[in-house]
């Protein structure tokens, strides 16, 4: 009877499995239009299974790689781990893309359950000795072996990754990096968390029409229909996301109410609650330093460095201090003008952080006759895009088509497949344009599935564009800011990096931090060329191309503010430089220290960092750790490149665009980022035209 029993249990466990399989949408084969995940099927009881099943399946395919009694070669080990994690891959892609654009509280808790799993997953892979063995013993005959460039390259970047993620350390010193990279991934994941509370916790309630005052009327409707889908009807509400916040400060007369939404705004993570990011933050500085010396390092962005462009930390501060200092003078130069149009300077009177926006807005329509509002109904959002997918085609001769039957993973999510000028398919790329408070701030792109090669074949890539644009009220489609419009170009650019990525292996998809973002840079120099604005500027209303005295006012005022936006900027790329420079962080005060880095540099009163510390999730995060200089890195790149089109008095020049895809967009990280862009120019840039274009020269 018991062994009748266990049989019965045994057989019970069994077929639970096999069904639990057959359920989960990421254990099978998804057959719906070009193979995007199934957004309608899965469920969040599906994603920690999977993820558990991926771990297992990887290290059972590690264990066969590592057993094998044949000498190690690139086929049996460099390939054959390059191969491995398939499962692992499809269901992680899905999840951390959905955990940013449309999380949930369950999704959330998944993310913290998972942190320490995946963490010593990691680790166990790159600190596996067999492992780690038989890949050294390939990098030593790379050069004897007949591989050809990208095999030599994959061999070489794999040895690299395992060297970095602690293979050469000794027992001690791997169960100390251990240690920290399961506290270091948990405090990303909790600022995270606390970030995203934070930003949504905040509501401006007005309740009084006069203290709409200087408010444009489609910012009043917006407010008034976000009131009233928070059941506070005849009221005006505004949150902390770009599209509430920004116009608010540049229009609101009520200057105690600018006050009062800025500091809100830039003291997220900063008011001693349960979401505080101050402990975090001093902990993981800590964490990343006693790291980066385990590793052999001096400082943590040392450590991160040296696998970049810039190789180490006196070159990104050599590059910051020569843009530092023009655009400081500019910056206080523009100070000075606010005060003017303020009036006389007293103690009521004094040009303050949330005075900038508002006053600048003024000078730029006294100076240029223009301000956002007069160029807002130029700018539909849907002619936004199409204006990109016509420089796209125009360049690269690519087409975008929008596809209708697919899984979606939120209603007003678009989905569009990208085909080449031979009619082959690239990829597809989801849009996703609208704030809700699912979605984490600023606009990004991503993959749900990466460009890969199987069975000798081109898998394609799933992209995703992600932003914060205002939605349509009423009765009036979305319109955007020119920034705004700029900042669809600049992920379009990054999104076209995904769709052309034409990489082998897929050892060689990344792309250091510091050259990742020339494709979507080069892209933003597009979105106001005047033959672009006649193709897509539009009025929403009549249809009316953007007249041309006013392209002419929008190309003559490009340089208006740049010593505002260079400083605020630069100013968080040494915040995050200084703190990761550091080489000891025993008992640090936060605030403290962020204030000496704004009093060394010099940062005047009236403006504040871009990101402050509590909020600073491009450092803190993991993602620009150390990297946040990476924007302007990329602009010495970008400029220079696209002078390239310049020089050849076409800025469609297709002999140049089809070099700029063949040598960079498609390579991934198949060779040095300095070889790839050599191989496009020539030469390397030099930061003249930066400077030019940002009018600091």
């Amino acid at each position: 009877m018991k062994k009748q029993l266990i049989v019965m249990i045994i057989t019970g466990m069994i077929l639970g499995t096999v069904m639990g399989q057959e359920s989960n949408p990421f254990f099978t084969e998804w057959t719906t239009p070009y193979n995007v995940p199934p957004f309608d099927k899965i469920k969040m009881e599906h994603y920690f299974p999977a993820f558990v099943e991926g771990m297992k399946q990887q290290m059972k395919e590690i264990h066969v790689l590592v057993s094998n009694t044949e000498p190690a070669t690139f086929e049996n080990t460099i390939l054959a781990y390059d191969k491995s994690g398939e499962l692992l891959e499809k269901v992680g892609q899905v999840f951390y893309a959905l955990n940013s654009a449309n999380t949930t509280t369950e999704m959330q808790n998944i993310a913290k359950r998972l942190s320490p799993l995946t963490s010593k997953h990691n680790d166990d892979i790159s600190m596996n000795p067999l492992l780690f063995a038989r890949i050294k013993v390939v990098y030593d005959q790379r050069e004897k072996l007949s591989l050809d460039p990208d095999q030599k390259r994959l061999v070489e970047e794999m040895y690299k990754g395992f060297v970095r993620g602690g293979a050469l350390l000794d027992s001690a010193g791997k169960a100390k990096v251990r240690d920290l990279n399961k506290k270091i991934n948990l405090l990303q994941l909790n600022f995270n968390q606390n970030l995203l509370a934070e930003t949504n916790s905040f509501r401006l309630t007005i309740d009084k029409a006069e203290n709409l005052a200087g408010l444009p009327q489609q910012v009043i409707t917006t407010a008034a229909e976000t009131a009233k889908s928070d059941s506070a009807a005849g009221k005006w509400i505004f949150s902390l996301q770009n599209p509430s916040i920004m116009p608010f400060l540049q229009y609101s007369s009520v200057r105690p109410l600018r006050e009062a939404i800025l500091k809100a705004y830039i003291n997220r993570g900063n008011n001693n609650n349960d979401k505080d990011n101050k402990a975090i933050i001093a902990k993981l500085v800590l964490y990343r330093a006693e790291k980066a010396k385990l590793m052999g390092f001096e400082s943590y962005a040392d450590f991160v460095l040296d696998d970049r462009m810039a190789k180490n930390p006196a070159n990104v501060y050599k590059l910051l201090d020569q843009v530092w200092t023009p655009a400081i003078k500019k910056a206080k130069e523009e100070a000075a003008a606010l005060q003017l149009v303020m009036g006389p300077k007293d103690k009521s009177n004094t040009l303050e952080p949330w005075d900038w926006r508002y006053y600048s807005e003024k000078v730029m329509k006294q100076k240029y006759g223009l301000n956002e509002e007069m160029l807002k109904p130029y700018f539909k959002l849907d002619n936004v895009r199409e204006g990109a997918f016509y420089v796209a085609k125009k360049l690269y001769g690519v087409t975008f088509t929008e596809v209708k039957d697919a899984p979606k993973y939120f209603p007003d999510v678009t989905l569009w497949e990208c085909t080449d000028e031979d009619g082959s398919l690239l990829g597809v790329l989801y849009i996703d344009f609208h704030p809700r408070i699912t979605k984490r701030g600023g606009a990004w792109t991503g993959s749900y599935r990466r460009q890969s090669y199987k069975d000798g074949k081109r898998v394609s890539p799933i992209m995703t564009i992600v932003c914060n644009f205002s939605k349509p009220t009423a009765d009036k489609p979305s319109l955007l800011s020119p920034d705004e419009a700029e900042t669809f170009f600049h992920e379009f650019g990054h999104a076209l990096a995904g769709l052309f990525s034409n990489i082998k292996y897929t050892g060689l998809g990344n792309v250091v931090r510091d050259f990742v973002e020339l494709p979507s840079q080069i892209m933003e120099h597009w979105t106001f060329e005047p033959e672009v604005l006649q193709v897509y500027a539009k009025h929403y209303k009549t249809g009316e191309v953007i007249p041309k005295d006013m392209v002419n006012k929008i190309v003559s005022s490009r340089k208006y503010g740049q010593g505002f936006k260079t400083v605020e900027y630069l100013a968080a790329a040494y915040l995050d430089m200084d703190f990761h420079t550091l080489k000891e962080a025993n008992n640090m005060n936060v605030l403290s220290f962020e204030q000496s880095v704004m009093d060394k540099i010099g940062l005047i009163p009236q403006i504040y960092p871009r990101y402050r510390s509590t909020y600073f999730q491009h450092a803190m995060s993991g993602g620009y750790t150390a990297g946040y200089y990476s924007y302007i890195w990329a602009e010495v790149l970008d400029a220079d490149a696209f002078q390239a089109f310049k020089e050849t008095g076409d800025i469609f020049n297709r002999t140049v665009a089809t070099k700029f895809r063949k040598s960079i967009l498609e390579k991934g990280g198949s060779k040095e980022a300095s070889e790839l862009y050599m191989d496009f120019r020539g030469s390397q840039p030099k930061i003249d035209a930066l400077l030019e274009n940002r009018g600091l020269k």
